[in-house]
């Protein structure tokens, strides 16, 4: 098919030395677990049911870095445009996609694949579209991704400043934290799609990592595949069609001073059908400052944009990120 990227084409001696390993069932052999489900119109109820329910969230970001949310404030007519109009994008022919202004968006918004890639455990079989909020004032008023695009975005940025105010003010971090230093047009969304892979067993759709922001609010189809690890063990998340899943990212994990925990987790390739998810990632200004909120502060103050420099020059060198750990401090 015309719009597919070639994945096959372009990795092939990866794909060729692959026949001489062992197929890696473990990938799908893996524990279902359900993920703490909050029900956050519990938020606009009387002080007794608000108090249990920010106790949930709180929780939920201590034990597991990871949870469901219903009743979330973003519209299902809003989620059903917005897979609607990835289909449709995705589904252009490749070499539209990969035209320098696809979309008229910045230059390498449309990504698949690992260009860098050394072996095939680095390379994601998947497609993305990565789209900062800055951006869309740029795209064609007449194109309806646009518009579905930015409904997305206003309505998960109103989640994700509520969620973030909810969980600092959890730690004693003043809330305002968030409307100072995250103005909207920080944040950015990626879109997602995961082809039918003919070796799924060797190949992830998304390699493990943890997320580089403060919050992802994740919007996923029925397919299947995202799996996130806890105690040292992968677990597969079971889809439900009215959540949005919430993960914490390594800023909200240095800022709360290791309490929450920015979880690594993965997207296991589909072998029948194709998958597609799209994610909010909650992102401050690139010059504001992450610290830890109580003492003794386990990391360094650090910035966004250092952050994603030295993520940048790991990945160059060792072929990985390496995170956090970067900016611990001296015991």
């Amino acid at each position: 098919m015309d719009y597919e990227p070639p994945f096959q084409e372009t990795y092939k001696n990866f794909l060729q030395n692959s026949f001489d390993e062992s197929e890696d069932k473990n990938l799908f052999m893996v524990e279902e677990c359900e993920l703490p489900l909050i029900n956050l119109s519990q938020l606009n109820l009387e002080q007794l049911e608000r108090d249990k329910c920010i106790k949930e969230i709180a929780q939920a970001a201590r034990q597991w870095g990871i949870f469901q949310v219903v009743n979330h404030g973003v519209p299902q007519e809003i989620l059903n445009n917005l897979q609607y109009e990835q289909k449709m994008v995705f589904h252009l022919p490749f070499e539209k996609k990969a035209e320098e202004k696809f979309l008229n968006l910045s230059t390498n918004s449309y990504r698949w694949g690992n260009p860098v890639a050394t072996s095939l455990k680095q390379v994601p079989w998947s497609e993305t579209l990565h789209i900062s909020l800055a951006d869309i004032s740029r795209m064609d008023k007449r194109n309806s991704l646009r518009s579905t695009i930015d409904a997305f975005g206003t309505t998960a940025s109103t989640l994700a400043q509520s969620l973030a105010e909810i969980l600092a003010q959890s730690l004693g971090i003043e809330s305002n934290f968030f409307r100072e230093n995250c103005p909207p047009k920080t944040s950015y969304i990626r879109m997602n799609r995961y082809p039918k892979c003919p070796l799924a067993s060797k190949v992830f759709g998304l390699v493990p990592h943890s997320d580089s922001n403060l919050l992802t609010i994740l919007y996923q189809d029925q397919v299947g595949g995202l799996q996130l690890m806890k105690d040292g063990r992968w677990f597969k998340v079971k889809p439900n069609p009215k959540a949005l899943i919430i993960n914490i990212g390594d800023l909200f994990q240095a800022l709360s001073n290791d309490v929450f925990k920015s979880i690594k987790h993965r997207v296991v390739s589909p072998q029948e059908v194709e998958r597609f998810s799209a994610a909010y990632f909650y992102c401050p200004s690139n010059d504001a400052v992450i610290q830890s909120y109580t003492k003794p502060a386990m990391y360094r103050p650090f910035t966004l944009r250092e952050y994603r420099q030295q993520i940048q020059k790991d990945v160059q060198d060792t072929g990985d990120k390496i995170g956090l750990s970067r900016f611990l401090l001296s015991e």
